[in-house]
């Protein structure tokens, strides 16, 4: 049956990313004014169905993502399917978050020479350059400064210059830079798996056709996905010997969002193991000489573009806004509350302790980790992987689309391992806790739930041996190509 084969997965997984798209017209992350009257409201009976319809659509996509993991697949099949899965997405309205609006906004707030640093997109003239943009920017996040690096302005900057702001052509302009960063991605991704004798159809599997993936990087259009593929093209550069090469590509990842810097600890043990001479001058050069090159090239970008060091300050500023996500900071606001009861004291500083410890904890485990990778225990690119992951866990802000960081790593280095199996679960479990308006309704954790459940309970059934047996890709020709169980 063409239900059970790759190709039909393909047609599945395309049929439920149309329905999100279809869905988000009505359903999506509109804008508060839309001058070419595109992505406007339709009124709440059409918004409901629209929202079931993106919803049965993304079950679809999963689904179909899900069930590729038992078919034969090869490359060139991947691929095919990732421009199937991608294309009905890149003309929806923004989908899932309203952060592209910020981008648009910040970009807008460069051109007028604002310092996006010192103040949010609330600054812009309301019916000037990034007007609309700003009006559509959800909740704390309008007064809210930038947190992204200059690189990243720099690129708002342009999309918005060339679209004169306008919210249609600029979401588009922001979504052609995600679709730029997912194809850096499976560059990548390839490269990664193939220095490791892997499949490439694998990683390309978790990482890439991951739908937590397609609905944040491309429906979202979320600078998550640049800074992903940037670090992830470093360190194929610097695993070919090129350290300095990939640790100038892991700084302007840096100068996209700050987390990327954990890729120069482990580009440094990389360098480190393939050094000449003592252990001490070998760490020496993997600690200072990635770093030197980074922070160059983080300065020079910083002062290229003109924005300022500002950046240097507003790395915190997301962590002031709680999510429901991060352990730390429920943990920390449940027992300030408690303390303040018992004893009076202010919840704000209990928590603050809270997410204080979770990111030592954070740090202590990176550094465990980068130990390991340099005794040999652990693959350098696997451990930073795993590396992103717990500072993702214990982060006091934390995000669906965040949980990519770590997952583009460990999709090319052991996307059917423990970690990769976890990973998957994750990722079909988060990409529902989110409405396609940006919203983040008590039943999407539910949804969620029954998600990691239902994944948790498949994968046990293929360990027990009851997995179904996929039907080959049809043709000679395909039995010659790269097969692994995907």
């Amino acid at each position: 049956m063409w239900a059970w084969s790759a190709v039909g997965y393909r047609r599945l997984g395309t049929a439920g990313s149309v329905a999100a798209a279809a869905g988000g017209w009505a359903a999506g992350t509109l804008p508060a004014r839309d001058p070419w009257g595109i992505w406007v409201p339709h009124g709440s009976a059409v918004t409901v169905a629209a929202a079931v319809l993106a919803y049965l659509g993304l079950t679809l996509l999963v689904v179909a993502w899900w069930r590729r993991r038992t078919l034969r697949t090869d490359v060139r099949e991947s691929l095919v399917t990732l421009a199937c899965w991608t294309a009905p997405l890149l003309l929806a309205p923004p989908l899932y978050s309203a952060d592209v609006y910020s981008y648009i906004a910040q970009g807008a707030m460069v051109l007028e020479g604002h310092d996006v640093y010192a103040a949010g997109p609330a600054v812009l003239d309301p019916h000037g350059l990034g007007g609309a943009a700003a009006a559509s920017v959800g909740g704390h996040w309008t007064d809210t400064p930038a947190p992204y690096g200059p690189v990243f302005l720099l690129l708002a900057q342009a999309v918005t210059w060339a679209t004169g702001g306008t919210i249609v052509p600029a979401v588009l302009g922001m979504r052609l830079i995600g679709l730029a960063a997912l194809a850096l991605t499976v560059w990548a991704l390839r490269h990664l798996a193939r220095a490791r004798g892997a499949s490439e159809s694998g990683a390309l599997w978790l990482g890439a056709l991951n739908p937590l993936l397609l609905a944040h990087v491309i429906g979202g259009a979320h600078n998550d996905g640049l800074m992903a593929g940037l670090l992830l093209a470093g360190l194929v550069l610097a695993e070919r010997g090129r350290w300095t090469a990939g640790s100038a590509l892991v700084g302007l990842a840096m100068m996209v969002k700050s987390p990327a810097a954990v890729a120069l600890l482990f580009i440094g043990v990389i360098v480190a193991r393939a050094a000449a001479g003592p252990l001490p001058r070998r760490v020496a050069k993997g600690l200072l000489g990635p770093g030197l090159v980074a922070g160059t090239v983080a300065v020079a970008a910083t002062l290229l573009t003109g924005t300022g060091f500002g950046w240097l300050r507003t790395q915190g500023v997301a962590g002031t806004i709680h999510t429901a996500l991060s352990v730390t900071s429920d943990l920390g606001l449940a027992l300030g509350e408690l303390a303040h009861l018992l004893a009076g004291t202010d919840p704000a500083q209990v928590k603050g302790a809270a997410q204080s410890l979770g990111l030592a904890a954070a740090l202590a485990l990176i550094g465990y980790l980068a130990l390991c990778a340099l005794r040999g225990r652990v693959d350098p690119a696997h451990a930073l992987g795993l590396a992103l992951v717990a500072l993702v866990a214990l982060s006091p802000m934390v995000q669906p689309w965040y949980l990519l960081w770590g997952t583009a790593v460990v999709a090319a280095t052991a996307p059917d391992g423990r970690a990769g199996r976890l990973l998957a679960v994750l990722s079909a479990a988060l990409v529902y806790e989110t409405q396609p308006s940006g919203h983040t309704p008590a039943y999407g954790f539910a949804l969620a739930g029954v998600a990691a459940a239902l994944g948790t309970w498949a994968l046990r059934r293929e360990a027990a041996g009851a997995a179904p047996v996929a039907a080959p890709l049809p043709g000679p020709r395909r039995a010659r190509r790269e097969t692994s169980p995907r």
